[in-house]
């Protein structure tokens, strides 16, 4: 996983020790090709292996919205247009695959699709692909919950109707 070079210098002097980022999560979503409702985009993690939308680091001095539309055209080559903040919170401190520990203070955004075909754009992400509110593929319940946070009826996504 590639880390932003502020990052990478941050820890040059902190080591693994815990940072505080700034983070955004975008959920993209579109509508369904047959009418049936809203489908969600999502990329499945080169880290981990697991499902998630769009997520990135803060650039300094780059507002979180920005980097919403800038982490879906490098990871997945889509072109987006941010919507609307729907979820700000604090996330529990985490351990990256390399040892790095970090706590993000995330920046949901809901966002609409406007052009390109979901492939990876870069080494974050080994797939990315459409999926139904309905037939979404095993995640993280924060993960289902920003998912939530961002659609018409959140209730339909937490009952997977």
């Amino acid at each position: 996983m590639p880390i932003p070079p502020y990052v990478a210098h941050l820890r040059t002097m902190v080591g693994r020790e815990l940072l505080w980022m700034p983070g955004v999560t975008a959920v993209v979503l579109r509508p369904a090709p047959d009418g049936s409702g809203e489908e969600v985009l999502l990329i499945q993690r080169a880290d981990n292996g697991e499902w998630t939308p769009i997520t990135g680091i803060v650039d300094p001095g780059e507002d979180p919205h920005v980097t919403a539309e800038r982490e879906a055209l490098e990871e997945a080559s889509v072109v987006i247009a941010v919507e609307r903040l729907v979820w700000v919170s604090a996330e529990f401190p985490i351990t990256h695959v390399n040892g790095d520990v970090a706590q993000y203070l995330n920046h949901t955004f809901r966002c609409r699709w406007m052009s390109g075909d979901p492939i990876p754009g870069d080494d974050e992400a080994t797939a990315a692909a459409w999926f139904r509110l309905d037939e979404l593929p095993p995640m993280r319940e924060h993960v289902i919950d920003r998912i939530a946070c961002a659609v018409q009826n959140p209730r339909d996504v937490r009952l997977g109707l």
